[in-house]
């Protein structure tokens, strides 16, 4: 109580008389937070979107301090569990925060981390009292309520997009025009509504109104209403919504980070319940209601899902199965720009239902939970009968039933999962997370998913790209030696027990991670970071009568600087390295990139100049770019050649922003880019981006 009553008082004399929440906010730079995140971004079906939208609505409604929830701090993936813990404890022993300053009171938080902190926190004035006004009152006057329209382009013209070649084996062309387009109304306020309408059009694709193909203007449409808090109703969902229950093992939504330099807040998973979906990926959500309620102590959750998927049906030859056709699986892309594509749209129903309970102690330090789930469809699932595909799911119906619990105590944090499916597979994660020290914490994972457990909507931590046929033991570390030093690391070693794709034989690998991280001030920041994977895969260009496997190497280095040369620029420079092997000779590629970003009242303009070299696709470059809000932007790049964008947002009103970017690559060496209906003739692509948010 003392050093509450000393920090108090240094606040309230040392500091201008302002609200507890008038804190000078710095601008937020989730682009590097993003990418602190994200070590390596090589992972095309990882939905970035999402988690960089949770984090934007973050920052635009700031968690208060005094009512936020473990989970919520939890999904910042800012604090580690132990903190948390700590910071809940400091609450319970010294009441609720008076002022934002209070964090450096509490034990286990250091500047770095309250400097990541702050902008997705408030602690507002202690008389504020919620908001009695009708719902749609509240709307009205709700600020963070508003309508983006986003145009987009590639300048060259593709193959598809030409007329048909007589003397090419292609018979078919995209039936729409290469123009992509996005339209998204939202208006949200914490802990209390949201409300959002999301469409959009690929380049390909039609802009056309022909319900008996299933078509409405717009190729992808996504709504959502969700209201919290109303009685013992904690979230009630009607439309699209997602589902984050335990460790993600039978429901995770999108935006689970996984492996990356963050080594310890991002490897247990923060158990949110229901949330708001307005992604334009196609398939990963929930389509119907889903309710929270609570019994004191008890949460119970119930959901049920019906939407169509895409899936190419056929005819089913066995007369005795009951069905007259069959697919081999969900087609994820959420392309309908050929006939083929469009023929697939849509053709299979699928039906998600299923309730979780979960207890929290009232200290919060103990967290368990129950899960029944079930999906069907209204067509078998049939797979090609591939070796590694032997324990794959099959039929109509799928049954999952699961277990997730959490415990703190003192300064380590346990956590974990385990589930069932209909097939007798049994999927287990485990882990913990430790404050060994102020300046050391530890994190210990274990995972291990049979061959024949399936998961449809689970997302756990896992190497491969679901929770199915892998054992594994995560081991990651964060230092802090002195105050402006940060040293993180990881390693993971892992075994595929049966077949995989391209792997023709039971298979294992490890990989590790270490990354030095120096801040010396707020405008300056450097990291270095060495990456190392082994994993086998079969051989290429086999000649022998069977297919074996042999370990790939693969290694990334990472250097990257950035500061702020004056108030209004601000320079981050990049330079990246890898190496692969296969039984073959060692192929290299390197990246190096220079961004020069201009910050004046308001308009930004951010700017970058790459070249890249790479002996193959096998040491391609994946580097992160900023976009147009809810945008995000990770080209590969391969081959030899330059990279130069230029991304312009002004606001001409207070209630108005654009943003306009162009990007273009040109490659040395090359008669064309791309390949089938993708190709580009020549050695240059351009492309451009245009996008408009109205704020009501």
């Amino acid at each position: 109580m003392v050093r509450r009553l000393l920090l108090c008082w240094l606040v309230f004399c040392c500091v201008p008389p302002l609200h507890s929440q008038d804190y000078l906010r710095q601008p937020i730079d989730l682009d590097l937070l993003v990418q602190e995140l994200f070590a390596e971004q090589d992972d095309v079906n990882v939905p970035y979107e999402d988690f960089y939208e949770t984090l934007f609505q973050y920052y635009q409604r700031p968690l208060d301090l005094n009512r936020a929830t473990p989970e919520e701090l939890a999904s910042l993936y800012i604090l580690s569990r132990p903190q948390i813990a700590s910071f809940f404890g400091y609450i319970a022993d010294n009441g609720a925060l008076l002022s934002i300053y209070e964090l450096q009171a509490i034990p286990d938080f250091d500047l770095l981390t309250i400097n990541r902190l702050l902008p997705f926190v408030q602690v507002p004035d202690a008389g504020l009292q919620a908001d009695q006004r009708p719902l749609w009152q509240r709307v009205i006057g709700e600020d963070n309520n508003a309508l983006i329209l986003r145009y987009e382009r590639t300048l060259q013209q593709r193959r598809g997009y030409m007329p048909l070649d007589t003397g090419s084996r292609a018979t078919t062309r995209y039936l729409g025009s290469p123009e992509k387009l996005y339209l998204r109304y939202r208006v949200s306020h914490a802990r209390d509504y949201s409300f959002g309408v999301t469409a959009e059009k690929d380049a390909g694709e039609q802009f056309t109104w022909a319900p008996g193909t299933r078509r409405y203007g717009f190729d992808y449409y996504t709504a959502h209403l969700q209201l919290y808090n109303k009685g013992r109703f904690k979230t009630i969902a009607l439309g699209d919504y997602q589902l984050q229950i335990g460790q993600g093992l039978l429901l995770s939504s999108g935006y689970s980070v996984g492996k990356g330099s963050e080594t310890i807040a991002t490897v247990s998973r923060a158990s949110v319940g229901i949330r708001p979906y307005s992604s334009v990926l196609e398939y990963a959500f929930l389509r119907g209601a889903a309710v929270t309620y609570n019994l004191g102590k008890i949460d119970i959750t119930g959901f049920y899902s019906n939407k169509r998927v895409d899936a190419n049906l056929q005819a089913q030859q066995d007369t005795l199965s009951g069905f007259d056709d069959f697919f081999s699986g969900i087609q994820t892309t959420g392309f309908h720009r050929t006939p083929t594509e469009l023929a697939n749209k849509h053709r299979v129903r699928e039906q998600v239902y299923g309730t979780t309970a979960s207890y929290q102690s009232r200290d919060k330090t103990l967290n368990l939970g129950l899960t029944a789930l079930g999906t069907h469809y209204s067509s078998p699932i049939q797979k090609a009968g591939a070796p590694y595909q032997r324990f794959e799911f099959g039929g109509t119906g799928n049954y999952n039933l699961g277990s997730h619990y959490s415990y703190t105590w003192q300064n380590v944090y346990l956590f974990g999962e385990t589930a069932m499916s209909k097939s007798g597979g049994i999927g287990t994660v485990n882990g913990l997370v430790a404050n060994l020290s102020n300046h050391i914490e530890l994190a210990l994972l274990y995972r291990s998913y049979a061959r024949n457990f399936h998961s449809f909507y689970g997302s756990a931590f896992s190497e491969g790209t679901r929770s199915i046929n892998e054992k594994g033991l995560y081991t990651g570390i964060k230092i802090r030696p002195l105050a402006k030093w940060e040293v993180t690391a990881y390693y993971d070693r892992f075994r595929f027990p049966w077949l995989r794709y391209l792997v023709d034989a039971p298979s294992y690998g490890h990989e590790y991670l270490v990354r030095l991280y120096f801040k010396p001030n707020r405008e300056t920041g450097l990291y270095a970071q060495m990456r190392y994977e082994s994993k086998g895969r079969n051989v290429a260009a086999n000649v022998t009568p069977m297919d074996y496997v042999a370990q790939t190497d693969r290694r990334n280095y990472l250097l990257y600087f950035e500061t702020a040369a004056t108030k209004t620029i601000t320079l981050k420079s990049r330079v990246q390295f890898s190496t692969y092997s296969h039984e073959s000779p060692q192929a290299t590629g390197y990246l190096i990139a220079q961004d020069v970003n201009f910050n004046f009242d308001r308009i930004r303009l951010s700017t970058r100049y790459a070249l890249f070299d790479t002996d193959s696709y096998d040491t391609r470059q994946y580097v992160y770019e900023r976009d147009v809000l809810y945008a995000f932007s990770i080209p590969a790049f391969s081959g030899r050649g330059t990279r130069l964008y230029a991304l312009l947002q002004f606001r001409p009103h207070r209630q108005l922003d654009i943003w306009l970017k162009y990007g273009l690559t040109h490659y040395r060496n090359q008669d064309s880019i791309g390949s089938g209906l993708d190709t580009i003739d020549g050695a240059t692509r351009s492309d451009v981006k245009a996008q408009v948010r109205y704020k009501f």
